[in-house]
């Protein structure tokens, strides 16, 4: 069975990205990256987890109205995608393949947008 072996970000819509950011970064010690978010290693696990603030009139979480969208890391996208079409799980057609690995998204019952992301083979 494909399964979600990790966090792979938290992703979240704010008022003013870099400044929320920059208080990430002097207050908690975040190491807040030119993109705008934190990237943290993850030693036992291909890839890395990410802290993200998003505009806040971002449509990357759309469908979705809430105000934040988790990633999770998995081991075989199209085997949970199939998976969680089976059992009636609301599944977004595309999926994306990258540099950064292969991405799909579904929704929960309350409506949240759920990333799925295989890292690449390293």
């Amino acid at each position: 069975m494909a399964k979600v072996i990790g966090l792979g970000g938290f992703f979240f819509k704010s008022r003013d990205p870099a400044a929320l950011a920059a208080w990430y970064a002097q207050h908690l010690g975040l190491p807040v990256e030119e993109w705008g978010g934190a990237r943290f290693e993850d030693a036992k696990h291909p890839g890395y987890q990410l802290w993200s603030p998003f505009a806040a009139d971002t449509s990357y979480f759309a469908p979705s109205t809430q105000p934040y969208m988790i990633n999770f890391r998995v081991d075989d996208l199209d085997a949970l995608l199939a998976q969680l079409r089976t059992s009636g799980v609301e599944v977004d057609e595309r999926v994306d393949d990258s540099e950064y690995g292969r991405f799909g998204w579904i929704v929960d019952p309350e409506g949240t947008r759920i990333e799925l992301w295989q890292p690449p083979v390293a």
